[in-house]
């Protein structure tokens, strides 16, 4: 018995040396994908095909930054590449005062729409379909619907912005760039505060990286609030039901409904054309 255990530790021992050292073994080796840039499937148009349902599986609708759990919050991991937003001091102690009064001065609370990036990142999922000269996603956040043109310029900043912007793109390899522009500053980044002024700009990048996943990252430059650009990214993650289509959330009528039973009053007496509060 004592000679068959040391002939099978001996064995064993000169199976994890051989692999230790041999080149192209698992011991040596990143996972395959890892070392492999993933090919998107194309759409119909030869555009890369980012055609699907899908949906950010984390806590960035609640602080975009590091956050501990507190009641009604998940704590989580911040998507702020770097850890922190670089505001500047005034803009540090405007954010502050956003969060001790977030229950309320949230835009969100008010069921506001959440702007770019945020409408990414709240916890519904949503569409992108593909066209020849549009790519066009729809949320089931409030029913919005986005259109990123792939033609033409964002029109004249000083004469009209939009809570969801203006959004241009164009396809850089297999990733689509969009330039988003025409922003107002009623808009925050999450519940916890961070926010932007009207001169807002971003970038963001959507690149399949397999059948299932998107990475998404957005580039935020406003020079009236932060020191300078700043990156967030995460995953997009394609949701996989059978026969999954986009559901309602008609956050204005829920509220209108709490409202005619007293449960609350509505912060708007009437609704504009984007969906938002009229003055």
């Amino acid at each position: 018995m004592s000679n068959r255990f040391a002939a099978i530790v001996a064995m064993t021992a000169a199976f994890a040396t051989v692999l230790f050292i041999m080149p192209g073994t698992v011991a040596s080796q990143a996972p395959a994908g890892a070392a492999q840039a993933y090919t998107p499937p194309r759409a119909p148009n030869g555009q890369p095909d980012l055609q699907g349902i899908w949906q950010v599986v984390n806590s960035a609708a609640s602080d975009i930054e590091d956050h501990s759990p507190s009641l009604g919050t998940p704590g989580g991991y911040g998507v702020v590449e770097g850890g922190r937003i670089p505001y500047l001091p005034a803009a540090l102690a405007q954010k502050k005062q956003n969060f001790e009064k977030r229950a309320t001065a949230d835009p969100e609370t008010n069921c506001y729409l959440p702007g770019v990036p945020r409408v990414t990142y709240t916890p519904f999922p949503f569409q992108i379909l593909q066209f020849p000269d549009v790519v066009t996603i729809v949320y089931e956040y409030l029913g919005i619907t986005r259109s990123i043109f792939l033609t033409g310029k964002h029109p004249d900043p000083d004469v009209i912005d939009f809570w969801m912007g203006d959004s241009r793109g164009h396809f850089e390899g297999n990733t689509l760039v969009v330039d988003v522009g025409n922003l107002n500053d009623q808009t925050w980044f999450d519940r916890a505060g961070n926010f932007h002024s009207d001169a807002l700009h971003v970038t963001e990048r959507y690149t399949r990286t397999g059948p299932d996943h998107i990475s998404y990252e957005a580039t935020i430059e406003d020079p009236k609030v932060f020191s300078r650009p700043w990156k967030m990214s995460m995953p997009l993650y394609r949701r996989q039901e059978r026969n999954l289509r986009l559901l309602e959330y008609e956050c204005h009528a829920y509220m209108e409904e709490e409202a005619g039973k007293g449960n609350l009053k509505l912060p708007w007496s009437r609704l504009e054309r984007e969906g938002v509060p009229g003055k």
